[in-house]
């Protein structure tokens, strides 16, 4: 097996990197995102880009194309040093990206698709519509693409779209080509025709970046690794020398620490049970139960359907079939209104776009949803909505000036305080809090578990939606691991150890038996 440090050295066997990524850094507000990470990508090879969600993927993939600059350590291209102060830049040193979300036009032919804000120009400065038509079907050809250049995109299928998205990339005349999560919305057999298409490339000598959770991807494509965790870099080398263990391992790599007072809580009956939930795009069915006072973890990786599986517990989307019961009872919950009268609250991720209101000060967001217990005959009290709201906000020691001050004005540790006040205000039997310790910092983080741990104490049942091992395994009574909008396993006791949730949320068997 290769060793885990870093070199920019080539194997002698291979030529020198194309690209490299020379002690990066970048930090946003409160958080470090790439603290010192080197990465290399050589020509005529895959490297997979691996990490848990928060490891630093998305931010690398923005720094190479430009859209973020870094704070500290260089980019080189064949060992020079290059500055992306713009995506143009990059474009202009043969770096582009193949991303699924690549925005296509109906009304316009593959060619002008393919050329959209580069199409080649006579001397006369006007597009050249024949040498555009004739580059776009070499693209089109080189990548295997039977398409004509010039139909509309309208009268493709899915498939054929992605491949003139692929064609789009290609067209800057690319030396380093990044494919982000390339397969997440295609059939099995679009899969393999992207297995031929990287294969291609390899073939053209061009250096490609490979980023994917799903480990059969990686080992099927991959020249090399880098794995990346908590915005460093903690390992790198040849595919051909390392283990899935290995991998994972170093995916993980930490034990939980005091961050998490868990304390024991008396778990009672079955409160909720939700009984072959589906939807036509997102999940498909699941099913479990909740007891009181227990915390049931949720964990996966990206794209794995859990926000989405929440969202609809509460009424914001409508599943195709499926049923809750609560206390044996079924429930019909089409509107948040309805969850919130079933005793069920969702604390959001998001909690400045959707979990409060920033220009509102922090009384009124605590007793938004509880209006009719703070007003009477129509008109609201102002001394009983202060009191509740102080109730609520003291319990969570929050810390604010007053309660007047705008949530907009808190640090992110305290405005998720709120969020958390507001619903609990409502006095529900079931919690959902989904990434509830997201961007902000220690203390907060610690605070939230603490009071996460006197909820359930009290007999609260709560569902903790997280992407944090360390918070999933220090905070879960059970865990529930979310892949690709299915249920892959339900862990307790033993069995909730960081290696085992990874596997089941890559798809690596557990112990010779599918994930």
């Amino acid at each position: 097996m290769e060793d885990h440090g870093h070199s920019t050295t080539a194997d002698p066997a291979s030529a020198a990197p194309v690209l490299t990524l020379d002690k990066i850094t970048k930090t946003f507000p409160g958080v470090k995102a790439l603290d010192g990470v080197c990465l290399d990508l050589y020509p005529g090879q895959v490297t997979a880009l691996i990490g848990e969600n928060g490891a630093g993927k998305s931010t690398v993939v923005k720094t190479l194309t430009g859209i973020y600059q870094p704070d500290g350590g260089q980019i080189l291209l064949d060992g020079h040093p290059v500055p992306f102060a713009t995506p143009q830049d990059a474009a202009d040193a043969g770096v582009t990206a193949i991303h699924q979300e690549t925005v296509l036009f109906d009304e316009l032919t593959v060619a002008e698709n393919v050329f959209i804000g580069h199409a080649p120009k006579s001397r006369f400065g006007l597009i050249n519509t024949r040498a555009m038509h004739d580059r776009t079907g070499e693209i089109l050809g080189s990548i295997g693409a039977q398409i004509d250049p010039g139909v509309k995109l309208k009268d493709l299928g899915i498939a054929s779209r992605h491949l003139v998205a692929i064609a789009r990339a290609l067209s800057v005349e690319a030396r380093v080509v990044i494919m982000d999560e390339p397969t997440a919305a295609l059939s099995q057999k679009e899969i393999e025709e992207l297995y031929e298409l990287v294969d291609t490339l390899k073939a053209q000598g061009k250096a490609i970046l490979f980023i994917s959770h799903k480990f059969d991807e990686i080992f099927r494509i991959a020249d090399r690794y880098t794995v990346f965790r908590d915005g460093q870099l903690v390992g790198a080398g040849q595919m051909i020398g390392v283990a899935e263990e290995d991998l994972v391992q170093m995916m993980v790599g930490r034990s939980v620490d005091q961050l998490f007072p868990k304390s024991r809580a008396e778990i009672g009956e079955e409160i909720l049970t939700v009984a072959g939930y589906s939807h036509p795009t997102e999940f498909e069915d699941i099913n479990f139960s909740l007891r009181r006072g227990e915390i049931l973890g949720f964990y996966g990786l990206v794209g794995a359907g859990r926000s989405e599986f929440m969202q609809s517990l509460i009424g914001i989307t409508k599943p195709s079939k499926g049923a809750i019961r609560i206390d044996g009872d079924v429930r019909v919950i089409r509107s948040p209104a309805a969850a919130i009268k079933a005793g069920i609250v969702y604390v959001p991720e998001d909690r400045g776009k959707q979990g409060a209101i920033l220009d509102m000060p922090i009384f009124q967001n605590v007793t938004l949803p509880s209006l009719h217990m703070t007003s009477r005959n129509g008109f609201i009290q102002l001394a009983e909505e202060l009191a509740l709201a102080r109730q609520y906000t003291e319990r969570l020691d929050l810390r604010a000036a007053s309660l007047d001050t705008n949530v907009g004005a808190l640090s992110g540790g305290n405005q998720q305080k709120v969020v958390i006040a507001k619903w609990l205000a409502t006095k529900p039997r079931v919690i959902i809090l989904d990434e509830p310790t997201k961007g902000i910092d220690i203390g907060s983080k610690a605070a939230v578990h603490g009071f996460m741990s006197e909820l359930a104490a009290q007999g609260l049942s709560v569902i903790l939606v997280s992407s944090e091992i360390p918070e999933i395994l220090g905070m879960s009574d059970r865990v529930i691991v979310m892949r690709e909008g299915r249920i892959a396993a339900e862990l307790d006791g033993d069995n909730l150890q960081p290696e085992t949730l990874v596997r089941h949320a890559v798809g690596i068997s557990v112990e010779g038996e599918a994930a």
